[in-house]
């Protein structure tokens, strides 16, 4: 089987049977992690450049094991250290870097769309890795491939909450589109003055403002970080106060009459959005997302070079 795109640019124009390839692909993979010898030459010959202008360290780290678990030869590419501190387009830098016969680009940019940008412009296949605060596709890619496989079973008819920073999330946006294309039952939570006004009516999914009572509901918590760094102007009073009324804690998952998944993407402001003994408690699959995340950006890298 084959994706029916030539790029990965986002899960919002995601056929479901691409979606359900890259997971099942991503389950072969995972596979191949667990054997003493964790490489395959799926990938030999091919070329991958790792161009972000953004900082990364998990997302990263994990597309550069993943091109090197399937042999590819990876170009690493960080814009502070390139002309494009200079001055440098963006299509010069890339027209830069293709002159040099590479196949593959895994792109993190700070401007939304500028993925797609490069995909109109250049014939490599390329992977978004985080553009603006559009899309993350691997991220939500691996979460769900990381809900099916704790709790066994298919997305359709789960209940995720998605809570904390909903407004700058590109994770949350991509988590919303591929569950919800799944079957998922979606909520999200936290502080109205970082939940879009309009989610409900354009993304199909409930809106609660009291996070005790979004894990009542739901089966998955899949928890966000507060990106302080992303905001203008103050969207609630302090740090503090944000924890005491959205910060999810022990207690809180002890009074609940049953047992739910805790997620988050990293890195996490432990104390905030998660106390400590909750992202590494028993609830918690966090360690596990970012194993996943070496298998999903396999499968992924290993269907958009189409070597069959």
């Amino acid at each position: 089987m084959k994706l029916s795109t030539p790029h990965l640019l986002g899960i919002k124009d995601l056929a479901k049977e691409d979606i359900a390839l890259i997971l099942s692909t991503a389950a072969q993979f995972k596979e191949v992690l667990q054997r003493p010898v964790k490489k395959v030459p799926s990938l030999r010959d091919v070329t991958v450049v790792n161009l972000f202008f953004e900082n990364s360290t998990r997302t990263r780290m994990s597309f550069e094991l993943a091109e090197k678990r399937l042999s590819a030869d990876s170009l690493n590419f960080t814009a502070s250290a390139s002309s494009v501190a200079k001055g440098e387009t963006l299509l010069d830098t890339v027209n830069n870097i293709l002159s040099m016969k590479v196949d593959m680009v895994v792109m993190r940019h700070s401007a939304s769309g500028a993925p797609h940008f490069l995909a109109k412009h250049i014939p490599a296949a390329i992977i978004n890795a985080g553009d603006g605060i559009n899309e993350h596709p691997t991220q939500a890619l691996l979460d769900a491939y990381s809900m099916q496989e704790k709790l066994n079973r298919s997305l359709e008819g789960l209940k995720v909450a998605i809570i904390g920073d909903i407004m700058h999330s590109r994770v949350a946006l991509s988590n919303i589109y591929l569950l919800t294309k799944m079957g998922a039952d979606v909520t999200v939570a936290g502080p109205p003055t970082l939940i879009p006004k309009y989610i409900s009516e354009a993304l199909g999914v409930r809106v609660e403002y009291n996070v005790l009572k979004a894990l009542q509901w739901c089966d998955v918590a899949n928890v966000l970080r507060i990106q302080l760094e992303r905001m203008n102007q103050p969207l609630f009073s302090s740090l503090r106060e944000y924890s005491l009324a959205y910060g999810i804690n022990k207690k809180m998952l002890d009074s609940l009459n049953k047992e739910i998944v805790i997620m988050h993407p990293g890195p996490i402001n432990r104390g905030v959005e998660l106390d400590s003994d909750v992202a590494n408690g028993p609830h918690s699959i966090i360690l596990n997302q970012v194993e996943n995340g070496v298998a999903v950006r396999m499968a992924a890298l290993y269907l958009l070079a189409d070597r069959d």
